[in-house]
């Protein structure tokens, strides 16, 4: 950080225990104004923050600070107008900020539409800490945060949100909501399609449009993807989230483009819709402008962060380095020269799983590991469920986007962790729109007498369609008969729901790491409840998922 965006002032206070947010106070500080009340303020108003304030990745002594800073009334995201803008923050222990511990500033400019990042240290560990912006005179919303536990620190207990999937124009952010509602988290980790880019009525809605996006269109330039981000940061549940614990974000496609490779995408045409190198840079410096990420290796987003001795969290980027996807059934998949990681980040995090040495090496992973293969369906269920992987409507046992369409570096990656005796690695994932629990089979031909190498909770999408929703059935009709196929048929499943909406909280201690499912009633209501739905958990040195029966 430079000088002039830091001005810490030494705190020699202790950590104090960690302040339950509650929802009341979360919604609070949602008052203000969204983005379409732009229209009618005035072009000489003071500045106003409409897309909330986030704060993510956190580190033992710091935080990223993030927001977007109106400065007038025709700046809005992607236009490329409006004046720079001398955007303040700080940091206190207290929700009064009667006790600040850093402040500086920053300058928000078109350049950078806007957006602001602080990244602050000098920091206490395992700590809560009130932030918020101001310009002009105007003051953000205060915002939680928390700062990662020390390195070498004996930590009890952690506990992180999971989420991924949320296409706007489906259904409302229910999922946020709730997850923002428990002021439990020590963070919640994003897996990826947090903005889709389709044109409206493009994209899964059970062929009812919720609520409109903008742009209309499918966001192919800077600017169009600059506007998408904004509309999806004036989502009040989101923004409620993003108040009261920091994000651990990662990409999927959708931020680009659907099913996204290092050369092109499914949902992109070469020249018709430009150079696939220019949307690519456009979708991924309005990612980093647009969300409190830290921009990691060669501008990606893998990367690690450390939870005392407790966890070891490995970040994956699946979509910049792998090479194009196959036909299924092409026996390719199989390639050695083929990959869904590249070699630099497969030898990254080789390494990394290797010299950890917390108790829990947790992977956030955008797409399935575990292998899977459909069995045997009725036509009228394979169908659907084709569709929704990507699979031709004849169906056969491989989604070639996932690493089942990859499968050298899967080999190579599970005998690592096998050869070296490498315990409690845990796969987080999302993509599929369904949750799953998984053991990941280091040969699943014959599992269960081959050995599990590791473990893989899936979470369900927030609202993009599942097989319910293709099938324009009622929730959980699907998924009675299609799950027990799905289970004979891979025996490393242990669950599978392919039909509901929600989110995962996922809480570890020394002696497991255990996934509890929430499910909501009803994606497009704005209102919708949440209940528990499933738990799982994998004990300490078993890399085995098993059932239980309430959650934390």
């Amino acid at each position: 950080m430079t000088s002039r965006q830091r001005s810490a002032e030494s705190n020699s206070l202790s950590p104090r225990r960690r302040t339950v947010v509650k929802a009341a106070a979360a919604t609070a500080v949602l008052a203000a104004p969204l983005a379409a009340a732009l229209p009618a303020r005035a072009a000489d108003e003071a500045p106003a923050f409409l897309h909330g304030v986030a704060s993510g990745d956190p580190l033992p002594d710091g935080i990223l600070l993030w927001t977007r800073v109106t400065p007038t009334a025709e700046a809005v995201p992607g236009s490329g107008l409006g004046p720079d803008t001398e955007v303040g923050w700080v940091v206190a222990r207290d929700k009064a900020f009667t006790t600040v511990v850093a402040k500086g500033s920053v300058t928000a400019t078109a350049a950078s539409d806007h957006t602001v990042k602080a990244d602050v240290r000098g920091l206490a560990p395992a700590t809560d800490y009130w932030f918020r912006f101001s310009a002009g005179g105007t003051e953000s919303p205060a915002a939680r945060t928390r700062t990662a536990p020390a390195s070498d620190a004996a930590v009890a207990n952690l506990r992180f949100g999971v989420v991924s999937c949320a296409n706007w124009e489906a259904g409302y952010f229910s999922a946020y909501r709730h997850l923002a509602a428990r002021g439990d988290l020590d963070a919640w980790l994003h897996l990826g399609d947090y903005i889709y880019e389709y044109g409206t009525g493009e994209y899964g809605t059970r062929d009812t449009v919720v609520r409109q996006h903008a742009p209309a269109h499918e966001i192919l330039t800077l600017a169009d993807y600059r506007t998408r981000h904004g509309k999806y940061k004036t989502d009040p549940d989101l923004q409620a989230l993003h108040t009261v614990a920091p994000v651990v974000a990662i990409w999927d496609d959708h931020e680009f483009a659907n099913d996204a490779w290092s050369g092109g995408a499914e949902n992109h045409t070469e020249g018709t819709e430009g150079a696939w190198s220019a949307r690519q840079a456009a979708a991924k410096q309005a990612y980093f402008e647009w969300m409190p990420v830290r921009t990691a290796i060669a501008g990606t987003t893998y990367r690690r962060l450390r939870f005392g001795k407790l966890v070891d969290l490995s970040l994956l980027d699946l979509r910049s380095f792998r090479s194009q996807q196959v036909a299924v059934g092409n026996g390719s998949v199989d390639d050695p020269d083929r990959t869904i990681t590249g070699r630099a980040q497969l030898d990254w995090l080789k390494a990394g799983l290797k010299s950890s040495d917390t108790t829990w090496r947790l992977v956030g992973n955008s797409v399935m590991i575990s292998p899977f293969a459909i069995g045997s369906l009725s036509a009228d269920l394979l169908r659907p469920l084709a569709e929704l992987l990507g699979l031709p409507k004849e169906g056969l046992a491989l989604n070639p986007d996932q690493w089942d369409g990859y499968t050298d570096d899967r080999r190579e990656l599970l005998a690592h962790l096998r050869s070296n005796a490498i315990r409690n690695t845990v796969f987080l994932t999302g993509d599929i729109h369904m949750a799953w629990a998984n053991d990941v089979p280091v040969d699943a031909g014959t599992y269960p007498l081959s050995a599990s190498a590791a473990t893989e909770f899936v979470v369900t999408s927030v609202t993009s369609d599942n097989l319910d929703d293709l099938l324009k059935v009622p929730q959980g009709t699907v998924t009675a008969l299609v799950a027990p196929v799905i289970q004979v048929a891979n025996r490393h499943v242990h669950w599978v729901d392919t039909d509901r909406h929600g989110y995962g909280v996922l809480d570890i201690t020394a002696d497991r790491a255990q996934m509890d499912y929430y499910v909501l009633s009803d994606k497009t209501k704005a209102n919708a409840t949440s209940s528990w739905a499933r738990s799982y958990r994998t004990r300490t040195g078993t890399q085995k998922v098993e059932r239980t029966y309430t959650p934390v």
